[in-house]
């Protein structure tokens, strides 16, 4: 594969199409560089070429009366004028190159004659329609900018970087027009940091990559202040941010109910096996054999972390009658003092529990806690269940743990390497990395992609605690005077 056809595989829209029409395209694409301030392609004028974003970011504007408007700024892997090729040779919009430009060019009848005329043209359509679905999502919000003038509005910009639909509905809704948004499904990372210029606070998720690269990205366009909408701050390089200057602040409780309702759903579907009856019974299989389960009251549990996701697990846990044995180098009175719960070492903790499950966050201390010695302490048959962070699991050593039959059944929600597949669609695409691949051929195994805090009330409570501490920043609080600042650890 060439490097050509390597680049565009990795374009959503490219990626389902056959390798035939994808190696013809990548052969008729040629090379192009633009500097800073240079125009591909002007509005109302015909261009009939396809541009492929390699390197750097491109602006797209438009006219409105006498202004001219910035209607978004387009990065790394992303395709223009894919929709003038199917009408009218005219542009809608100015394309600038707002930094150094890197592209490959197409022209569109090369493009067209590619993908119609050779033998897989059914498949080519589909990754069309389903590219022209999002361009009129994207059309509709662009006009929606127009109509607003964002050149002439005075709310502050925030940009908020990974973000779906979930995301955006949320934070307009609890924003109520205090602030200008710049939304991008892009993730946050050093070549997409330039995104945020304009903005004073980004707000970034748990798998954006915001150490010392991104971060310094991010102060040369201005930004003072990275708002986490997550709990989690081990993606953050937080001397680096304290170095440049900017308050980092997070959501330390959004709902630990949402995340420790989802680890025992992931229990009773495992000890049930839910998943495997609910396929058996779609196929017309009624019969019962290998669908045994045991009864959850009495077992023991152990609860590693008891935090506020954690004491929240330990309630529902002594709701269905559960001895409960707890680790955590902090220990709770609340916790302690409740009938049937117990504190230990991790060690007793390991040997005496049936299901183990997790909630500690991702330190030095806390990664691979459970590896191959720690699994070699568990009783024959557990249950594992981690809601927490991938990397406290060592997947290689879990895997060796099913095979044995050490673990029985493991319900995942994270993963140690899952910023390269979750929250994406890889349904048209296999997956390369050959540990998670491995860990999906287990019937006894269920992941899901980091969704334990995916309720409506856990959203709201997402998008309020972000935003007020946006709120405090447009007040004038820095650092430590930020009501959830995450300082540097000592």
């Amino acid at each position: 594969m060439t490097s050509h056809e390597a680049f565009l595989q990795s374009i959503s829209i490219f990626r389902s199409l056959p390798q035939e029409s994808l190696a013809q395209i990548a052969a008729a694409i040629e090379e192009r560089h633009y500097r800073q301030g240079d125009v591909l392609c002007r509005e109302g004028e015909s261009d009939p070429w396809l541009y492929f974003i390699v390197n750097g970011f491109c602006s797209a504007q438009k006219k409105h009366g006498s202004d001219t408007i910035e209607l978004r700024k387009i990065g790394p892997r992303e395709v223009m004028g894919l929709t003038s090729a199917f009408r009218s040779k005219a542009r809608s919009a100015t394309l600038v190159a707002a930094s150094d430009l890197e592209v490959l060019a197409l022209s569109h009848d090369r493009f067209k004659d590619i993908l119609f005329r050779g033998p897989h043209h059914t498949e080519a359509v589909s990754c069309l329609l389903e590219y022209f679905a999002a361009s009129v999502r994207r059309k509709n919000k662009e006009m929606a900018l127009l109509l607003k003038d964002r050149r002439t509005s005075t709310l502050p910009k925030i940009a908020v970087f990974d973000s779906k639909e979930f995301t955006r509905t949320t934070f307009l809704e609890k924003a109520k027009d205090s602030y200008d948004f710049l939304f991008f499904d892009t993730r946050l990372q050093p070549n997409t940091a330039a995104l945020a210029e304009g903005a004073r606070s980004v707000v970034g998720f748990v798998n954006d990559d915001i150490g010392a690269d991104t971060l310094v990205a991010l102060a040369n366009v201005g930004v003072e202040h990275v708002a986490l909408r997550c709990a989690g701050f081990n993606n953050v390089d937080l001397a680096k941010a304290k170095e440049l200057g900017i308050s980092v602040t997070r959501v330390p409780a959004y709902s630990p109910h949402a995340v420790a309702e989802h680890s025992l759903a992931l229990i009773l579907a495992l000890n049930r096996k839910i998943h495997r009856a609910y396929q058996r019974v779609r196929e017309g299989n009624f019969t019962l054999d290998g669908l045994v389960g045991f009864d959850l009251f009495g077992k023991t549990v152990g609860v590693v972390g008891t935090g506020k996701i954690g004491r929240c697990m330990v309630h529902i846990l002594r709701g269905l009658g559960c001895r409960v044995l707890c680790f955590d180098h902090v220990i709770d009175p609340l916790i302690e003092n409740l009938e049937g719960v117990e504190y230990c070492s991790m060690d007793r903790l390991l040997r005496e529990s049936k299901i183990i499950s997790l909630y500690v966050p991702l330190t030095k201390d806390t990664f691979h806690m459970i590896d191959k010695v720690a699994i070699q302490k568990m009783q024959d048959g557990v249950m594992l269940i981690n809601t927490s962070r991938g990397g406290l699991i060592e997947t290689k050593a879990l895997i060796d743990g099913l095979k044995s039959g050490k673990i029985t059944s493991a319900g995942l929600d994270v993963y140690e390497e899952e910023s390269a597949y979750f929250f994406e669609d890889f349904s048209g695409k296999s997956i390369d990395d050959d540990v998670l691949a491995r860990l999906l051929t287990f019937n006894n195994v269920i992941v899901t992609s980091h969704q334990a805090f995916l309720t409506s009330d856990a959203l709201a409570n997402i998008a309020s605690t972000t935003l007020q501490s946006i709120d405090e920043f447009v007040a004038g609080r820095r650092g430590a005077a930020l009501t959830h600042h995450v300082a540097v650890q000592s």
